[in-house]
């Protein structure tokens, strides 16, 4: 590249999307800890003063960066079966926070859903809707779905440390906790935030998820039934 192409390239304006973009590979190279607007400015070779035309602050920075995140999950595809369109949605969204370890953790931080998210929770419940769910139902199947439906689940401890065979002593006060932990045989397949969410528990709890929840609207479920 000679002096002048250099100098061209180091020119093209700031805008908010190549300042989320770079942000976005910034942190996917060197970790959310470590993204500041400073480090970002040197990635962009500008001023750190320069970031602050397109966003106002490290949070207003976060939330564009899960907004670019969440704009790269497929868009519901056309299939009549509802419960394959939200299958094959909410498992592109996992393919995403895959690429971005960090963004799973910036969700759950932010003090409310970003416009992204709010966009891409209304189309999951249009689905749901457009599915046969009532709106009764669906506001259910929304908190039962909770982080699953970005394509992540917290799981009550991480348990990826964990290897060999449960220590004897525990065994014996916890038996049952032993016995699962015995059985169990996690693939070591990719995570969302460590801890125990394998490929095959997250497929095997969505899967489970969505029939009951078909199975509760080919019974006309409501809230307000009495048992």
């Amino acid at each position: 590249m000679t002096r002048q192409e250099a100098t061209h390239t180091q020119r093209i304006p700031l805008n908010r999307d190549r300042v989320l973009r770079a942000a976005v590979a910034l942190a996917d190279a060197i970790g959310i800890e470590a993204l500041s607007m400073r480090r970002l400015a040197q990635e962009l070779d500008v001023v750190p003063m320069a970031l602050y035309k397109h966003v106002a602050n490290k949070e207003e920075l976060l939330d564009g960066m899960v907004d670019a995140v969440v704009g790269e999950v497929d868009p519901p595809g056309a299939d009549p079966d509802w419960q394959r369109v939200v299958r094959d949605r909410i498992l592109s969204a996992r393919r995403v926070l895959l690429r971005h370890p960090w963004a799973a953790r910036v969700i759950e931080s932010r003090s409310g859903p970003t416009p992204a998210v709010l966009a891409y929770l209304d189309s999951m419940a249009g689905t749901f809707r457009g599915g046969g769910l009532s709106a009764d139902l669906t506001h259910h199947v929304m908190h039962a779905m909770g982080s699953r439906l970005l394509g992540f689940s917290q799981e009550l401890f991480d348990t990826s440390a964990s290897s060999g065979p449960p220590d004897p002593a525990l065994a014996a006060v916890y038996p049952h906790i032993a016995e699962l932990a015995a059985t169990a045989a996690h693939d070591g397949g990719p995570t969302v935030g460590g801890g125990c969410d394998d490929q095959f528990e997250f497929a095997f709890a969505l899967d489970l998820l969505l029939n009951g929840f078909e199975a509760l609207r080919r019974q006309g479920w409501t809230s307000t039934r009495t048992t």
